[in-house]
């Protein structure tokens, strides 16, 4: 059984023995592990959630422009019929079509105050197994729109104990909540956002104090077992803008994936990696607005004369307004959807080799602007370890709705816990909580032995987390043997009593994967 399929059938089993209240919260719990991971994008104002958004979704739903809608936190979710629903702060709902684009509309029809957020519903594959939440900017001139998204990453739930180490029982509860109450929600409207259980974070340029604050909400609020950079990436976005000092019309990509590589180290206790993207490129490459009227005015600038086709990069103002023989409109679209360096690259293209299809063009586009790496990352991170981030934040609220129980609930929740923490299935649980106080910085581990805990979690395939991609099933097993050994010997010889105790733990893992390679129980 899987682990969430491990919490709902403990959650049914306790349900029947707790008084109402507290029967009703469990039951919220148990109802969630039944659904789509709920996925965050948050960031600055400007950073362009919104069009990374569009690009995870595959179609452009979500305005980038300012408007009411940008306001509200959207969970876009999956339907078999396209709609919008505004959520009252009481709890009422009102549904309204996507406008003519095919947009959130500009105007709710609700007053703003009243309104606690929005479900855009989407017959999107992509939706089927992860909600994609997309949140007002941080840093925002409009104070309530800020604290929807600090409400959304850190509100409400009580953190484990800091330091808590796996093996033990349910941590005790901690600080909760953000200390401030958004005034647009009502508390119960608040405990109604779906909290995000793994966060997307946009950056354009090297993390303010507040993006990291942030970050720290989510981490000691939102997932309070895994307050780790498990569930937690980070875009470097408007990779285009970056530029080396020492040569500024120089390709940018070296330059970002430098600051990505900074950021990623300066970030390690926050975020499992840090990708370098181009989103406005990414955007218009996968939702369909790169069209054949855009690569035949590309075509038409790759035909101009060198010197006047240079010419046109000096500036985006200057693309758009100079002397040359394609429409006006039709390069101010280009700049909208491509920016000068998405033109440049295109215009590139066609000259090396002027038969390219505009389909080509765009997958081209879209394998440039870094999207292929950034969705590799998020199925990685988010989609092959859902089970374990919504078992692992279901056993968070379990644990958090235990510490504030009657005694007789307490006892009857933190019996259950404790039973399930035994069970060999969620062995998985333990080394997340291993991976917890290690990312964190909490517990120290020597550089080797951090690698191979960061690949026993971080993979899904037993040559992955070995490190040895098509080896023979024999050498994987003797693999596996020998660092189950090496983990033991770390555990007993040389180590802290924490660092032991977190080296038991991952010993066991990689008995378990040992026991999995055997004869019979290959997969």
């Amino acid at each position: 059984m899987d682990l969430c399929g491990s919490v709902a059938q403990l959650a049914a089993a306790i349900r029947p023995q707790l008084s109402p209240p507290v029967a009703d919260r469990v039951e919220d719990v148990a109802g969630r592990l039944g659904g789509p991971l709920q996925l965050a994008v948050a960031g600055r104002i400007k950073s362009g959630k919104s069009t990374v958004v569009n690009a995870l979704i595959g179609r452009r739903v979500s305005p980038t422009d300012i408007r009411e809608c940008t306001r509200m936190v959207t969970r876009f979710r999956y339907g078999t019929v396209d709609r919008v629903e505004i959520v009252g702060t009481k709890g009422q709902r009102k549904t309204i079509p996507y406008d003519d684009e095919g947009l959130v509309p500009a105007e709710l029809g609700v007053p703003t105050d009243q309104v606690a957020y929005v479900d855009a519903y989407l017959t999107s594959e992509a939706l089927r197994d992860m909600t994609v939440i997309d949140t007002p900017g941080l840093g925002s001139l409009d104070e309530q729109s800020a604290q929807r998204t600090t409400d959304l990453l850190g509100g409400g739930v009580t953190s484990a104990r800091p330091g808590h180490v796996p093996g033990g029982g349910p941590g005790r509860p901690g600080r909760g909540g953000t200390g401030r109450d958004d005034p647009g929600l009502d508390r119960g409207s608040s405990e109604a956002i779906a909290r995000a259980e793994a966060v997307l974070f946009v950056l354009t340029q090297a993390a303010r104090a507040d993006d990291v604050e942030t970050l720290s909400i989510f981490h000691a609020h939102a997932t309070p077992r895994s307050s780790n950079p498990i569930n937690a990436l980070a875009l470097l976005n408007k990779a285009d803008q970056i530029v080396a000092a020492d040569d500024p019309g120089s390709d940018p990509w070296p330059a970002a994936r430098e600051l990505a590589k900074a950021q990623s180290a300066a970030l390690r206790h926050r975020v499992s990696d840090v990708v370098p993207l181009i989103g406005l490129i990414a955007e218009t490459a996968r939702t369909g607005l790169f069209t054949e009227t855009d690569a035949a005015a590309l075509r038409a600038i790759a035909e101009l004369d060198e010197d006047e086709r240079m010419m046109l990069f000096y500036s985006a103002d200057f693309f758009i307004n100079a002397d040359v023989d394609v429409d006006a409109r039709v390069r101010g679209r280009l700049i909208e959807r491509l920016d000068l360096f998405g033109i440049r690259y295109a215009v590139e293209q066609l000259v090396a080799g002027p038969d390219v299809s505009a389909g080509e063009l765009r997958r081209r586009l879209d394998a440039m602007c870094g999207f292929p790496e950034v969705r590799e990352v998020v199925d990685r991170a988010f989609r092959r370890q859902a089970d374990g981030i919504k078992a692992n934040f279901a056993l968070a609220t379990l644990e958090s709705i235990c510490a504030g129980a009657p005694p007789a609930d307490r006892a009857c929740i933190r019996d259950a816990l404790e039973k399930l923490m035994q069970r060999p299935e969620a062995h998985q649980l333990r080394m997340l909580e291993a991976a917890s106080i290690v990312g964190t910085g909490i517990v120290a581990l020597p550089p080797e032995f951090t690698e191979d805990l960061a690949a026993l979690i971080g993979h899904d395939t037993p040559s992955e987390q070995l490190g040895r991609p098509g080896a023979p099933m024999e050498t994987l097993r003797q693999i596996a043997l020998d660092k189950a050994g090496r983990w033991r010997s770390f555990a007993t010889f040389g180590s802290t009593p924490a660092q032991s105790r977190v080296a038991h733990v991952v010993h066991r893992g990689y008995f378990l994967l040992y026991q999995q390679l055997s004869p019979g129980r290959t997969r």
